[in-house]
Order: C-alpha cells, then structure tokens, then sequence
C-alpha cells in the first residue's frame, strides 16, 4: 500500500479522535460519568497512537546509511508494536481500574443528555475514520478474506486504526448502555461496569495488535505469489540450471529483501555469469518495485545442500575439502 494512502488514514483518525477527546474530557468532568472518562483516555491514546504511526512511517522512509546498511523500513513495524502496548497498558489498564473504582464507589451522573449528544458525535466522527480505514484496507486484501488479509497485510498503519476505530465504536455504544443503565435504571454500577467492559474490548484489541504486528517486527517472508513468480524468472533465464533456494524478508510495507541461491550450468565463462545476474536483476525489479534489495549467490546445488544439511545440524565448522 502506498505511504499517501496509509498517511490519509493516520491523519483521518488523528483528527477525528483529537477532536472527540477534548469533547469527552469536558463532558466527563462536567456529568461524572466514568465510562465516559473512560472514552476520553480511549480517544486520547488513540490520538497519540496515530502521531506515533506518523512517526514511525516518517522514519521508516530514510534512506539506508552506513550504521543501517538496509534502510530504516523496520522502524514502522517497531512502532506499530509500540502502538499495542500503549493500548494495553495505558487505554486498558486506565478504563479497567475507573471502572473498578466506579463500582466500588458509584455515584449517580449528571445531565446524562450532554453524554448522549457527546457520544452520538464522537460515533459520526469516527465513523468517518473507520470507512476511510476501511476502504483503503478493503482496496488492498483484493479476493482475500478480512482474516488472511489483514494475517498477510505487511502495512500495519491500516489495519491498526481500522481496529483501533472499530474498537473505539464498539465502546462508544458499551459507554452508552452503561450511561442509559446508570440513569434510567437507577444502577449507577453500570456505568463503572461499562468502563470496565471498554478496557476489556481495548486489552483484546491491543492483543491482536501485538501479534500481527510481533511478526512483521521479528520478520516476515513476502507474499507467496511474489516469491512464485520471481521463481518462474529466474528458472526461465537460459543458463539458471536449478534455483537452489529463494529467501525473502520485508523490511517495510514496501522494501522486500531477496536472497537467490542459483546452480549456473557448468562451464559458463564469469562474464557470462555476470550478465545473467545483471538481466535476472532487471527482470526482478522491474516487474516487483518492492525489491529494492537483490542479493544472488552463485552456488553449485551440490554444495548447497550440503550447506543446508549441517545447518540443519547446527554444525558450524567449516566443510572438508
């Protein structure tokens, strides 16, 4: 997914929860709700997790140097992990304890009406966050299911203000059940119990978060139908005996690294070896102008398996020879 596309959305968000959670700080000290204080502390980390992504993806974009000879692709993987932990720790654990609070000491709630209108437009707003999340993830899972899509997703900054929108949605009409229970029931528990219930939604959110984005983190091969077709390339260059082995790693949502292990036929002078590295390169990044790194060995197959069976055996000494 393009960096424009994946800033359109962190910015989308990051106003629209900037602006929710100044309106549900005020609405909270002024009513003494504490599901919607509960709301704020959502919208607030939200806030700041989206200026993270914006930081992450800015620094994600320099260009390699000597200290980080691949590039700084990573460091939006870094960030995005840095996002569900913020999540857990601050979103969750601040709505779990209110809440607990709450229940133990409830209290009624004032101009419940203010926490109505309050919550109906903090919905609209982000709404508008959610469908523009949501329309740049459904323009790039293709065929897909939302599951494997997002499993396979390599761009975290989509799917993670889709699920940190989807989140703050879900405790929007939780926070509004508990208000409503807390009002017009006559249960003021119920408002704790629904702050209680948001930090529950915003543990489980920052859970799956971590996950998905753990493994982009520790590194994730590309997807299987690139890998397929730079195979066929490379199997189709006129002196590629066998294409021992292929490896790839994403570095970022758009910098895939590729390592070739190639059995050239035999006998091949080394120019000619060399114009076939230098034509596969070509072919390669022309095609996928996400490889921005190619690295080819050349390798009899003999000796690559060989190489493969006492790596397996966690043999490092050298081969005999």
């Amino acid at each position: 997914m393009a960096a424009g596309s994946s800033k359109t959305v962190i910015y989308a968000a990051l106003v629209g929860n900037a602006l929710i959670s100044v309106t549900k700080f005020v609405a909270a000290s002024y009513t003494g709700s504490s599901a919607m204080l509960s709301e704020g502390i959502h919208s607030l980390v939200d806030t700041g997790n989206q200026g993270l992504l914006l930081y992450g993806l800015k620094r994600s974009q320099q260009p390699a140097d000597e200290e980080h000879p691949f590039g700084y692709g990573a460091e939006l993987y870094f960030w995005a992990f840095v996002v569900a932990l913020l999540i857990f720790a601050v979103g969750a654990g601040v709505s779990i304890y209110e809440g607990v609070r709450k229940v133990l000491e409830p209290h009624p709630i004032e101009s419940v009406s203010i926490n109505f209108i309050v919550l109906g437009l903090a919905l609209v707003f982000e709404g508008v966050a959610w469908f523009i999340a949501f329309r740049s993830f459904e323009s790039s899972r293709g065929k897909l299911g939302f599951i494997e899509a997002v499993r396979r997703s390599k761009d975290p900054t989509v799917f993670t203000v889709l699920f940190e929108d989807s989140a703050a949605m879900l405790g929007l009409i939780v926070a509004a059940i508990g208000i409503a229970g807390a009002h017009y029931l006559g249960l003021p528990w119920m408002d704790g119990a629904a702050s209680i219930l948001i930090g529950i939604i915003l543990a489980i959110t920052a859970v799956v978060l971590a996950i998905e984005t753990k493994g982009l983190l520790i590194g994730e091969a590309a997807a299987s139908e690139l890998v397929g077709d730079i195979k066929a390339i490379v199997e189709a260059t006129p002196t590629v005996d066998v294409l021992n082995e292929i490896r790839s790693l994403h570095r970022g949502p758009n910098d895939v690294m590729l390592a070739l292990s190639v059995d050239f036929e035999d006998n091949l002078p080394a120019g000619k070896v060399e114009d076939a590295i230098y034509q596969m390169e070509i072919a390669i990044k022309q095609r996928f102008p996400v490889v921005r790194r190619l690295f080819i060995e050349v390798q009899s197959k003999a000796h690559h398996d060989e190489m493969v069976a006492r790596a397996g055996h966690h043999d490092d000494t050298p081969p005999k020879g």
